[in-house]
């Protein structure tokens, strides 16, 4: 075994070099102060683009920011916040209710107008409802090549046209595929229901790890790893078990 040269136990009493220190600091810094900036500046932006918003349907008297001689963020957002939640509970009234029933009526009579409104109006019940379940799991599937698997959110099973133009007569579910890094673009697709294997992780996590390409791994690697794992076996046991009841 060869003994260690004068000049390498030297490096490793003294430790790094001073500029090497400087460089690990830096990054630090970046690291530290990079999640909290780029947070305060969605939260800004949020709050500047209601305010300015807002701003536009307020008197200019009523606004403190003339009253006051520095500007008072936040107060747009918060009258928002009041005004949606006072339109929710005048809908959860019968007035409320007759109202909003009579506009969805002149809307209906507009061509165009009434295919926007139900198309936008469905989207939004289907995201924000409490009851619903699309878009809140996550699945599975054998996609691009075989062997090959990557992550969908579970939407809602095939209906109306739709299902009765599949060929197949077996039970489809349509999924939505997102890209890396942007999972707001991507692949809708139906698929059968033995071929979406649902695993145990929120839509939350996964869209961390799709946007992160796999840098941030929420369960952990080995987690993730063993879903995979898991739902490699569910498949290759559905796969045996279509096989014996075709040679049955």
């Amino acid at each position: 075994m060869n003994a260690p040269s004068p000049e390498t136990s030297d490096h490793a009493l003294r430790g790094p070099s001073f500029g090497a220190r400087i460089r690990n600091w830096f990054l630090t810094g970046i690291i530290i102060t990079g999640p909290l900036a780029v947070t305060a500046y969605i939260v800004w932006w949020f709050v500047d683009t209601v305010d300015g918003s807002v701003k536009k349907l307020v008197p200019v008297d009523y606004w403190p920011d003339a009253h006051l001689p520095f500007r008072l963020p936040g107060l747009g957002v918060i009258i928002a916040f009041l005004g949606l939640t006072l339109l929710g509970f005048l809908a959860a009234n019968l007035a409320g209710r007759t109202l909003i029933k009579i506009g969805e009526t002149i809307l209906d009579r507009m061509p165009v107008v009434r295919g926007i409104y139900k198309s936008v109006k469905q989207i939004f019940e289907t995201l924000f409802s409490q009851s619903g379940t699309s878009f809140r799991k996550v699945g599975l599937v054998e996609f691009p090549a075989k062997g090959m698997w990557s992550l969908v959110f579970i939407s809602s099973p095939a209906q109306g046209r739709v299902a009765e133009a599949i060929p197949s007569k077996a039970e489809h579910i349509s999924v939505f595929l997102p890209c890396t890094p942007n999972p707001t673009t991507g692949f809708y697709f139906f698929l059968p229901v033995d071929e979406v294997i649902e695993i145990a992780m929120t839509p939350d996590d996964a869209a961390k790890l799709i946007m992160s390409a796999g840098l941030i791994q929420p369960d952990g690697q080995a987690a993730l790893a063993a879903m995979a794992l898991d739902a490699a076996r569910k498949r290759a046991a559905v796969e045996n078990k279509s096989v014996t009841t075709a040679a049955g």
